[in-house]
């Protein structure tokens, strides 16, 4: 891919930034102090030492031998993104930025979350730090998600719940997008998915490259070769391209998103224009993003990364809907299995995974990026299977 048009934030036709002149002044600028970081030694060294003894990275892959004999067919392992502090992928991102906003001299944090666990990073890396944090969250998610409100709010966040709209992540993103043009001067906003006008997506598949780094590496120490597919959930797309990262210049591995099948934005998706960047949209009769819905509140959201959309387009990864039902049914069988209870989110990339092997052989690996632990969902799943 062209450098330069990278910098300027495209994956092919995908991407950009379609904002008013005020917030693109400030977006250019997190845009130049982001490039300059981020090689930065003093920067990587400290982002290293905060990964290595806060977050506790690096986190194993797991081989789920269990797993693997119950389904008889290829080697299942498991990268443990639900082992990080905080239970999920988010808190990779989330120290990458804070210790950006730290250096630009940032004093207030805004976030959005859905599920609640970006919300929770985010929360974290701000009583670490010392910053003054909000968050916004649909109203509907606040009550789906009540546990993380309270570990927010614990951790010395305020909650904003958002009521327009279907009170969802997307609604979420639009208040702090607003928040951020009325308050530029002094806010700092941490994204949490690989969405959002350029550099946010750039700069989100930076700090969760991680994912794929850590897993080459393991992997070639353990099966002395690359996997044949991996696998990750995809709502926004932040642990997915962080899983897929060290992995799209290697043909020989097949990239595999999974998203939710009332949300199937890659599958069904259009070029539009959705929170100020360029990508595929799930649209209505009248052109609007269409009401989504996902049993994962992180999975509930119309648009997608730039650079999932031009993987899609290009076809160098693929995406695939799973529903419900097999989603509930991993949430089980991975429990019952080897005894590691996995978001609802991540339980989208094992219920396709199980899928996936009936077609493979012994011979072959599969990765599947565990992207978060499943405490924040026990009691909503209990309530639907009971």
């Amino acid at each position: 891919m062209d450098q330069q048009l990278q910098q300027e934030g495209y994956f092919g036709e995908f991407g950009g930034s379609f904002v008013p002149p005020e917030l693109q002044e400030v977006l250019s600028y997190l845009s130049e102090q982001f490039y300059k970081f981020r090689d930065d030694p003093d920067f990587k060294e400290e982002l290293s030492y905060y990964l290595r003894e806060y977050v506790g990275r690096e986190n194993p892959l797991t081989y789920a031998e269990r797993l693997t004999k119950a389904w008889g067919g290829p080697k299942i392992y498991l990268k443990r993104e639900d082992l990080n502090h905080t239970g999920a992928h988010k808190i990779n991102n989330a120290i990458g930025q804070i210790l950006l906003a730290k250096r630009m001299g940032a004093k207030r944090i805004i976030a959005e979350t859905g599920a609640g666990q970006h919300g929770v990073a985010t929360a974290t890396a701000c009583a670490m730090f010392n910053m003054e944090c909000v968050i916004y969250m649909g109203a509907e998610d606040t009550r789906r998600q009540a546990l993380n409100v309270f570990r927010m709010e614990l951790l010395g966040a305020t909650v904003v719940p958002v009521h327009k709209g279907q009170g969802r992540l997307k609604d979420a993103v639009d208040e702090a997008l607003g928040d951020l043009v009325r308050n530029y001067k002094n806010t700092f906003y941490l994204l949490g998915s690989a969405v959002g006008p350029h550099p946010f997506p750039t700069m989100v598949k930076h700090f969760q490259a991680i994912i794929s780094e850590e897993s080459k590496r393991q992997i070639i120490e353990k099966e002395g070769r690359l996997p044949d597919a991996v696998v990750a959930c995809v709502g926004g797309g932040s642990n997915a391209i962080g899983a897929f990262a060290h992995y799209i210049d290697e043909p020989s591995v097949r990239l595999i998103g999974v998203e939710p099948d009332q949300a199937p934005t890659l599958t069904e998706g259009v070029p539009s224009i959705i929170h100020g960047f360029k990508c595929l949209v799930l649209l209505d009769e009248e052109g609007q993003p269409k009401k989504t819905y996902s049993i994962a509140a992180g999975l509930d959201y119309p648009g997608i990364g730039p650079e999932h959309s031009d993987l899609k387009v290009k076809g160098r990864a693929e995406y695939a809907a799973v529903s419900n039902e097999e989603v509930l049914e991993a949430f089980q069988e991975l429990s019952r299995t080897e005894g590691i209870i996995p978001a609802l989110e991540s339980a989208h990339a094992v219920a396709y995974a199980k899928k996936l092997s009936s077609t493979m052989s012994k011979d072959q690996i599969i990765i599947v990026n565990l992207s978060g632990r499943g405490d924040k969902d026990v009691e909503q799943v209990y309530q639907m299977l009971k």
